[in-house]
């Protein structure tokens, strides 16, 4: 038998795909296949030299001394168990991953990044198919095997949410070559975040919770512990384990940044893509989204806004497939709530020491050296250190971020002298709150070390730092926490210092410029440390002022050629603008509040932040303060608009009317505040049909642009003249009215007016019948809305172009369009949209002579139009209501009631999925 290999070593992981099955269809036929299957594997594996060191019911693990050896080995099995027959139906199909690196042995058994490595490569094959990373290809292929090549397979995102892993696949004469797409996350819808390193361990507590999430029982599942135990990670890797159980996707909302219980709904909903539709209140559009969908919904850090635990009950009561796994230092208190209390690390008794070879069995150990040779590359554990570092990680109670902490000291310390430290300085308290669980006191001293370990400057930045929300560009934090050049350290080296105590994470944002973060726990310390300070309020105001001029600075910014770059920034920024926005109205900083909201809402507008960016301005213009008027005026027109957007006309026709008032009062009809109400008030107008007032509004602010030379407000004023003038019938002047507009967007750069423009010349001239203009305008919409991220409004432009498709009979283009239409606003919770697909995708069916289909699908729109009263497309209406007809008349009445009425009675999850799949099965 072959010793076990040390140094560089190629593993070899295989299993039996679909074993579970086999052993539950056939028993018998199984075992003895099994049997055969550990002789022919084992035998293949030692006469390449191969040391298996663990057999989990039929994977084997192994370890060779090179690469070409376990190429061989992973070939010679494949072709033998390829031609064995087995007496069992599809045979035994075995996948196989080989990775290459190195890796700790201990008393026969191998331990470290490698090892997770290559049992993530081979989860992700099928079977019999042979899988390698990138440093197993790198030392084999120059010595394949004959009648054999490599196939690359690109980068894939493995489950361990490591770094994506470049995939090789092994092509051999006489076996199969052809395989489904890898079993990675790319396969599966989520958003699951790539982590920095690799996890550590847990593979009991990953299999336990998997397990409970696996029963029909169990709908919610907390993981509960201090801060710094792991429950983020856990939660991630065991989402990421299951990605494939959850057909509509696996999905992280981080509630990390979120202090106000009434945000948790948008901060969902934006995870998923939800955006506010039709008027509804986005809890709804949420849970209209949800609805029958199997999703699996991790919501992180949710102790601090927990007075918004009833929406979690209300979403899974909408949701019945709906799971959701929450972390959370205390439990939710929720009823059906399942508890996991994450334990921390494995540890050894420093009392009863293994050798120290095998210290590293221990998941602490483990990640207190694995993290200390990051720090220190060659860093390891001796006969002289053994004790101490078993003794710190268990002093430090086997908390991962207490030991990242303590492996950040190693580049000055050694164990020895850390150790020492610690004993002077960490030690277990007790008592305390309720909701301060005891080890999470040990956390606080831990970080409470760290702290004291910092330079004076260092403790001044650090606290200052906690003002931000959210991450900090470098910009920000030298503006803001060295407001007065009194900060007692240089910024960067500050930072430096920080990030290697690892009481800063350094990331890529926005154009590749850094970010600096903290965890939430690091982040609560050092509020406390701030809040301790006699300069915390004064740090807060300069926090609010800093970021109330980069809204305002950006507020002209969305108009031209640089919108996506400075909506991306604001997006980046919006926890921080929350937190400035909330500490101004809680001062009742009246100037603060008004300005901040003025200066948003476009983006709020923008990016359909429709419900948040209004309730900032109504409770800023609630506050009895010495604002300007001109910013008064602002927040009114910005407030109005929002409301007009989400159907509350009464509301932004009163809040226009008295913005123009205050300003008329002070004779400032020449302003950027006067000219967006006068925005605001004409599409009220127009919206209400009352199309006179429409254009009266319109006109006069069309001169006045003119007077102030303003090129935007301009473009802007002729298309809304333009959308009155084609809703009255005057097409001609319509016309020339939306291209004036489209010249003069174009000059300015404003992307989103263009695209708005554009789409509705494209219905004017389809009004017109001419088909291939209106789908040229409209593709150019599409084009820019697609760079802008407006889901919404390219799922309308397809929509749009499935119907311009459909008249010039070209069917299978119209059901690509109206089907990715359809996908769209069904992932972004849009209704309206999904209604108007489904009845776009019958008018297809009809046309191909599917008429039961057909029936089918008007049936589920119809259902759709009356429970939640959604008025259909006016622009198609007398197309969709034709084409019914004659389908209705082909089908016989009976034959048309029976199939209208299945439709019908689909729920909306279902009728999505039947347009969806049975189109894309007949294309």
């Amino acid at each position: 038998m072959a010793s076990p290999p040390t140094g560089t070593v190629t593993f070899l992981f295989t299993d039996i795909e679909g074993s579970t099955r086999m052993w539950e269809h056939d028993a018998p036929a199984m075992q003895a296949a099994l049997a055969r299957h550990d002789e022919l594997l084992r035998r293949a594996i030692e006469e390449r030299g191969g040391y298996v060191f663990k057999t989990v019911g039929d994977a084997f693990c192994c370890a060779f001394p090179t690469a070409p050896d376990a190429l061989e080995a992973a070939l010679q099995a494949q072709r033998v168990l390829f031609a064995e027959e087995w007496g069992i139906e599809g045979g035994v199909r075995v996948r196989m991953g080989l990775h290459t690196g190195v890796a700790e042995e201990s008393d026969g058994d191998y331990f470290g990044p490698p090892v997770n490595r290559v049992a993530r490569l081979m989860s992700a094959a099928h079977g019999r198919q042979v899988l390698l990373s990138l440093s197993a290809q790198e030392l084999v292929r120059d010595q394949l095997p004959t009648r054999t090549s490599l196939r690359d397979l690109g980068e894939h995102r493995l489950k361990d949410l490591f770094r994506p892993e470049r995939v090789f696949q092994l092509l051999a004469s006489g076996l199969p070559s052809e395989f489904p797409p890898l079993r990675t996350l790319d396969a599966y819808r989520n958003n699951l975040p790539l982590q920095p390193t690799q996890l550590v361990g847990r593979q009991k507590e990953i299999a336990e919770v998997c397990e409970r999430l696996s029963r029909p029982e169990v709908r919610l599942l907390t993981l509960t512990g201090p801060g710094g135990t792991g429950k983020t990670r856990l939660g991630l890797q065991a989402a990421a384990e299951l990605t494939e159980e959850f057909e509509h996707g696996a999905f992280f909302v981080s509630l990390a940044a979120i202090s106000e219980p009434q945000l948790v709904v948008g901060a969902v909903a934006g995870a998923l893509g939800v955006k506010e539709a039709g008027g509804l209140p986005l809890l709804e559009s949420l849970e209209n989204y949800l609805g029958e969908k199997h999703i699996l919904l991790m919501l992180d850090n949710f102790e601090q806004v927990l007075e918004a635990a009833p929406m979690v009950t209300e979403l899974l009561s909408a949701a019945p497939y709906l799971m959701v796994l929450a972390t959370s230092r205390i439990p939710l208190r929720l009823y059906g709530e399942h508890e996991y209390a994450v334990p921390p690390l494995a540890l050894p008794d420093p009392e009863q020491l293994p050798p120290v070879e095998r210290l590293s069995q221990y998941e602490a150990v483990r990640l207190l050296v694995e993290r200390s040779q990051a720090a220190k590359a060659d860093f390891s554990v001796t006969n002289e250190n053994a004790a101490a570092v078993a003794e710190i990680c268990h002093r430090l109670d086997g908390l991962p971020l207490a030991i990242e902490l303590a492996a950040a000291r190693i580049k000055l310390l050694t164990p020895q002298a850390m150790l020492a430290r610690l004993g002077n300085r960490l030690k277990l308290l007790t008592g305390g709150a309720r909701d301060l669980p005891q080890r999470q006191q040990t956390l606080r001293s831990t970080i409470e070390w760290s702290y004291g370990l910092l330079e004076e400057g260092e403790k001044v930045l650090f606290a200052r730092l906690s003002v931000f929300a959210g991450g900090r560009t470098l910009e920000a934090i030298e503006a803001i926490c060295d407001a007065e050049g009194d900060l007692p350290v240089e910024v960067l080296d500050g930072l430096t210092s920080l990030v290697d105590k690892s009481l800063l994470k350094q990331e890529e944002g926005v154009g590749g410029e850094p970010r600096f973060v903290m965890l939430e726990t690091i982040h609560e310390f050092a509020r406390e440390k701030l809040k301790e300070s006699v300069e915390a309020e004064e740090i807060k105001r300069v926090h609010a002022q800093y970021f109330l001029t980069l809204a305002e600075e950006t507020y002209p910014e969305l108009k031209g050629p640089d919108q996506l770059e400075w909506l991306e920034r604001l997006e980046a920024e919006h926890d921080n603008m929350r937190a400035a926005i909330s500490w101004a109205l809680e001062r009742k900083e009246a100037e603060l509040a008004i300005r901040q909201g003025g200066a948003l809402w476009r983006f709020s507008l923008v990016r359909g932040h429709y419900a948040e960016g209004r309730r900032w301005l109504e409770e800023a213009l609630a506050i009895d303060g010495g604002e300007s008027l001109e910013s008064r005026a602002m927040a009114l027109a910005g407030a109005g608009t929002l409301a007009s957007e989400q159907g509350d006309l009464d509301w932004a026709k009163e809040a226009c009317e008295e913005g123009l008032k205050l300003l008329a009062h002070e004779a400032r009809e020449a302003s950027e505040a006067n000219l967006c109400l006068l925005a605001c008030l004409g599409w009220v107008k127009w919206r209400r049909e009352e199309h006179g007032q429409a254009t009266q509004l319109f006109e006069e602010s069309l001169a006045l642009s003119r007077e102030m030379s303003d090129t935007w407000w301009l473009a802007s004023f002729l298309q809304g003249l333009a959308t009155v003038s084609y809703s009255q019938g005057g097409f001609e002047r319509a016309t020339e009215l939306y291209e004036q507009s489209m010249d003069l967007f174009r000059e300015q750069g404003d992307k989103r007016g263009l695209a708005i423009s554009l789409g509705n010349l494209a219905m004017l001239v389809y009004s017109q019948g001419d088909l291939g203009r209106a789908a040229k305008l409209t593709d150019e919409a599409v084009a820019l809305l697609r760079e802008l991220g407006t889901r919404g409004g390219v799922s309308m432009g397809l929509y749009n172009l499935g119907w311009i498709a459909l008249l010039q009979d070209d069917l299978g283009r119209a059901a690509n369009l109206y089907r990715e239409s359809l996908s769209l606003s069904w992932d972004s919770g849009l209704n309206p949209l999904v209604q108007n697909a489904l009845e776009g995708l019958a008018c297809v069916a009809g046309a191909k002579g599917e008429a039961d289909r057909a029936a089918r699908l008007w049936g589920a729109a119809q259902a759709l139009h009356e429970t939640k009263g959604i008025p259909r497309d006016a622009d198609f209406l007398a197309e969709a209501d034709a084409r019914t007809s004659a389908v209705r008349s082909g089908m016989g009445e009976g034959a048309w009631k029976e199939a209208w009425r299945k439709g019908r009675a689909m729920t909306l999850d279902e009728a999505v999925s039947y347009a969806l799949e049975q189109e894309a099965a007949g294309t």
